[in-house]
């Protein structure tokens, strides 16, 4: 008999989570909500058709644990890697400088003919960066440690 996974078998281990379809990429989008990085920690590889961002992701899957025992929450940094990249485009983003902290809303995909679609990483502040691809090809995975969040709390969203 087959369970499906629980936060709780994740334990203390990094994340790496890789998507091939949608209902695959809605758990990947749950993971990098709130997740922060700096305007600069996006790339374009064109010849590699990736597409790749280095985050400091909440860590959701952790919240509940951390609140039980007392301790603080925590973030990871994380990479979130896009493959299968035909074009790049940006909306509201413009040219920002290196100390631009971009605050990751939602991640969308919109599906177009036999696989094709469109990534749409959506941004606090109206901005957001369309991602045209030949399939659905994420992956996701923690690069460090966990470390206790700068501001000792969850994020929050109004309701």
């Amino acid at each position: 008999m087959t369970e499906d996974a629980r936060f709780e078998d994740g334990a203390e281990r990094p994340l790496r989570l890789k998507a091939e379809d949608a209902e695959d990429l809605s758990v990947l989008a749950a993971l990098v909500q709130d997740a922060v990085l700096p305007a600069t920690e996006m790339k374009w590889e064109r010849t590699r058709r990736r597409f790749s961002l280095l985050l400091n992701r909440f860590r959701w899957e952790d919240k509940v644990a951390a609140e039980q025992r007392g301790r603080g929450v925590e973030r990871v940094r994380a990479l979130l890697v896009v493959d299968d990249v035909l074009r790049v485009s940006q909306q509201g983003l413009g040219e920002r400088d290196a100390d631009t902290v971009l605050s990751i809303l939602t991640l969308n995909f919109e599906p177009g003919d036999d696989g094709t679609g469109r990534f749409v990483v959506t941004f606090a502040g109206d901005g957001a960066i369309a991602l045209d691809v030949e399939a659905v090809n994420l992956t996701l995975q923690d690069v460090t440690r966990p470390y206790l969040a700068p501001s000792g709390r969850s994020p929050g969203h109004p309701e």
